[in-house]
């Protein structure tokens, strides 16, 4: 366990190391996948190497599906954290494939040092583009710092799931929702266990 975590006077310095770690990241998965681009299973390696230790898929998971998420059983919860974050490994698999000549800036940070959750502000430059507007939404766990949302130009990540995947569980209830997950993420044929 990383000790910074636990030393309230230096939560703000950890919360930016770990931001920057994940901007890293993403910087040098962006150049990673421009190499890569035809290869769309040696990207998403890449991102479950370099990007997905970064996030906290289940509290993600739990926070799109809602209040279905207390109905379901254990095991529903895992293959849905499983449907969810490959999903989107595929679906931001094909964004990192277009990524050209992004430079990352962070907005100076602030939060108090016995916080809990923060929001980390960035801001993606292309040249001959408005820039990007990215907020992570991160919260300290023992294992360091982890992303649960992220608002791209204002629009949250699981709130735009979070849209759609109640009327589902109406349609199809549990089950329903968790096929439709795993059929759009591909992970229907074949099942692999996925820490998150």
């Amino acid at each position: 366990m990383d000790r910074g975590v636990n030393v309230p006077r230096a939560s703000a310095k950890w919360l930016l190391l770990a931001a920057c770690a994940l901007a890293a990241s993403l910087a040098l998965a962006a150049a990673w996948a421009q190499e890569l681009a035809p290869d769309a299973a040696k990207i998403s390696r890449l991102l479950q190497r370099k990007i997905l230790p970064h996030f906290d898929f289940r509290r993600a998971t739990r926070m799109a599906v809602g209040l279905t998420w207390r109905r379901a059983t254990p095991e529903q919860k895992e293959r849905l954290v499983r449907a969810f974050r490959s999903l989107l490994v595929r679906t931001y698999s094909g964004a990192l494939a277009g990524a050209r000549d992004e430079t990352v800036e962070f907005v100076p940070l602030r939060v108090r040092p016995a916080e809990s959750e923060a929001t980390v502000r960035s801001r993606v430059r292309r040249p001959g583009a408005a820039p990007i507007e990215i907020a992570y939404d991160m919260e300290r766990t023992a294992s360091g710092w982890k992303v649960f949302d992220v608002r791209v130009g204002g629009v949250s990540l699981v709130a735009n799931y979070r849209t759609s995947f109640p009327a589902e569980v109406r349609a199809n209830d549990i089950e329903g929702l968790i096929l439709r997950l795993e059929h759009k993420s591909g992970s229907a044929t074949k099942r692999v266990f996925v820490r998150s």
